[in-house]
């Protein structure tokens, strides 16, 4: 795929989440895939199978993009996802890339979004 690591991210991601795992990875993910998400095995099947298992159980859950960041070989997204029955999430994912653009490793953090702050500020 032509574009930036940032770009590719996003849609590699974006591809994944809506429900073509297996598309998402034959066009942005290198030779290996590291997953360092202690809820998805390494590689590229258990992530396939990861995601194919949440389009099935939450196919109505819908993800936004608020912030890319490109440095070097790596990007970092910041997301609002919203899933059935309510629940909403702030997620940052970080993507290494290898020299040929395409993804080989994979970073992530997950917190729920509570329904106040004491700041009152958003999430993003």
């Amino acid at each position: 795929m032509s574009g930036t690591n940032k770009e590719n991210a996003i849609s590699f991601y974006r591809m994944a989440y809506e429900g073509n795992p297996s598309r998402a990875i034959e066009l942005y993910v290198g030779d290996q895939y590291i997953q360092h998400n202690p809820d998805v095995g390494d590689g590229k099947e258990p992530f396939v199978e990861y995601f194919e298992r949440m389009h099935a159980e939450y196919p109505n859950k819908k993800i936004e993009f608020v912030r890319a960041i490109e440095e070097g070989d790596l990007v970092a997204l910041h997301t609002h996802q919203v899933w059935p029955g309510g629940d909403e999430y702030v997620t940052m994912d970080f993507f290494r890339f290898d020299s040929n653009g395409k993804i080989v490793e994979h970073w992530d953090a997950i917190q729920q979004i509570p329904e106040k702050t004491l700041n009152g500020n958003t999430m993003y």
